[in-house]
């Protein structure tokens, strides 16, 4: 039975688009079967994308302490209509900031736990640029999540 993988994100800079790139290039390893990986931007993610996902990702830039307005929406979006309906589902989540990512990855961890969704992997924080190391720790987030929905 084929899993759905769905990817919620928020690129506006060469880094936060470099961290997308090696997420979907783990997440679509040539390793995993049977996973469809979708991909949303965060400003046209549905309810019906959250509800028939069996598994997410979530990518934000660390907006003056906080998750990107973009992705607020999607989760303002999705929240009611998916309440009660997706607990349980793995979700990972990646971050960049120019000086300081915790409060964006602490409100998104906050909205997951609203919804009773079960961490699947350590929060990938990166402060500054990207580098061969955090493009390998993206990939390995993306494949981490996809590999957990192969389970």
């Amino acid at each position: 039975m084929t899993k759905t993988l769905l990817v919620v994100h928020h690129t506006p800079s060469p880094a936060t688009r470099e961290l997308l790139e090696a997420v979907l290039a783990g997440a679509n390893d040539p390793d995993i079967d049977n996973v469809d990986v979708i991909v949303r931007p965060a400003l046209a993610g549905t309810v019906p994308d959250m509800l028939e996902a069996d598994g997410y990702l979530f990518g934000t830039p660390a907006n003056l302490g906080y998750m990107s307005g973009a992705l607020k929406h999607f989760f303002d979006t999705v929240y009611y209509p998916s309440l009660d309906h997706v607990a349980g589902r793995p979700y990972g989540l990646w971050v960049h900031g120019n000086n300081d990512t915790v409060g964006a990855a602490n409100a998104v961890d906050k909205v997951a736990t609203g919804l009773s969704l079960a961490k699947a992997a350590d929060v990938l924080e990166v402060v500054g640029g990207i580098d061969a190391g955090v493009r390998e720790r993206a990939y390995e987030l993306g494949g981490t999540l996809a590999a957990t929905l192969m389970e």
